[in-house]
């Protein structure tokens, strides 16, 4: 003799009722309430990034104001090795430039005076930047083009081994090596 087969139960669909959350006299409502501290996976965690969402920047570049542009992008370019990725003329006068040296951008602009002319520029900033070079090869390149460290290549206490340099308008920079 065949049996047949009982077919599965179908479940109700929720109701408002049945969909309500536990109320804070029953066990479940204080055990929902109760704060937990719990290690939340990665794709929690970028979920929760996202709400509300975050400044998340890719890049920064910064932009120097120069006294003298000329003498900015010559330095930039002969002294630390960028390369001129871009120019900004107005009447066949420079007025800006974008220095690129691998991955890194600077913008360097021509100073309007319109905060006179002694400003002080460099003050209080300094850039680092890191590098999978020899910091102590790129030093000496740097000095053999006449360039002025502020100090030699050592190494620091967290591992890292850098050296300082100021451009003409007193912007510090420090590189690195990549760590």
């Amino acid at each position: 003799m065949a049996t047949r087969k009982k077919a599965p139960a179908k479940r109700k669909p929720a109701t408002a009722k049945s969909a309500r959350k536990p109320t804070k006299g029953t066990a479940a409502g204080r055990a929902a309430a109760k704060p937990t501290i719990a290690r939340v996976s990665a794709a929690d965690d970028r979920e929760q990034r996202r709400q509300p969402e975050t400044l998340r920047l890719r890049r920064a570049t910064p932009g120097f104001t120069v006294g003298d542009i000329d003498r900015s992008v010559a330095w930039y370019r002969d002294v630390l090795g960028f390369v001129v990725a871009d120019e900004w003329h107005r009447e066949g006068k420079l007025l800006g430039a974008t220095m690129k040296a691998g991955a890194v951008e600077l913008f360097l602009g021509q100073d309007d005076w319109k905060k006179g002319t002694d400003r002080k520029k460099g003050e209080g900033f300094r850039i680092y930047c890191s590098t999978a070079q020899s910091v102590d090869a790129v030093a000496s390149r740097i000095k053999a083009a006449g360039g002025v460290l502020t100090h030699e290549p050592k190494d620091e206490p967290w591992g890292e081994r850098d050296f300082g340099i100021i451009d003409p308008d007193g912007f510090k920079i420090t590189i690195t090596n990549a760590v």
